[in-house]
């Protein structure tokens, strides 16, 4: 008898433990989902908030990130505008003709022949802040304006101040959707975006956290060319 209480205690105790440990997972699932539901309220406040800045400091060089409505037009205005000496377009289909992006926006021959370079390399966020820093140091560029769209910003932002810790990065981000007034929530397509875009974000500030160096940037191999490709995103 007291073999088989012995059993019967020990099966009650593995219980117990299992039921604590499962409101254990449970309660540890409901934060992580809390801060992520918080997270993204905040994340939606401050993008909503992003706008062109109504005054810009000029700097040594321009980063178009592709990807986004109206990114390279924002990026030739301000190169126009004397606001940077040079303009790089960071994720360029490598496939396309010479012509075809300036083409496609309308530009300037000799603008595009003088000051633009084009990045053909780049597939996402992290390889546009590699190649952004190979360009800005083959140019020794101390201070680039980004320009991207206001919700892909704060990711882009994040990417490029880790391999260009040095660097003065001025935001300029591009609105093709107002988001003030919380009016995302009446736009479900733009919910998407930007929910998908706070995970990407998450993503990445989880990947700084866990990495035990940042990445450096290979500054002897520079890919950009003038003019040669068209935008692949």
């Amino acid at each position: 008898m007291s073999e088989i209480a012995g059993m019967s205690a020990k099966a009650d105790s593995q219980r117990r433990r299992g039921r604590l440990l499962l409101r254990m997972g449970i309660a540890a699932l409901a934060t992580c989902a809390f801060a992520f539901v918080l997270g993204l309220i905040l994340f939606l406040d401050h993008v909503a908030d992003l706008e062109a800045p109504p005054e810009l400091q000029a700097a040594d060089g321009i980063v178009v990130l592709t990807g986004g409505q109206s990114r390279i037009d924002t990026g030739l205005h301000l190169l126009k505008a004397g606001k940077g000496k040079r303009l790089l377009i960071s994720g360029v289909n490598p496939m396309a003709r010479r012509d075809d992006l300036r083409l496609a926006t309308g530009g300037d021959r000799n603008l595009f022949n003088c000051c633009i370079d084009i990045d053909r390399v780049a597939l996402n966020t992290i390889g546009n802040a590699e190649e952004s820093a190979k360009w800005a140091s083959a140019n020794t560029y101390g201070s680039i304006i980004v320009v991207t769209n206001n919700y892909h910003m704060p990711r882009s932002l994040l990417e490029m101040r880790r391999i260009l810790p040095e660097a003065d990065l001025q935001p300029y981000p591009v609105v093709n959707t107002p988001l003030s007034g919380s009016a995302w929530l009446a736009n479900p397509d733009a919910l998407r975006v930007l929910v998908i875009e706070y995970t990407k974000y998450v993503a990445a500030l989880a990947r700084g956290l866990v990495s035990t160096s940042h990445p450096e940037p290979i500054l002897h191999d520079v890919h950009v060319e003038d003019m040669s490709t068209v935008v692949r995103k």
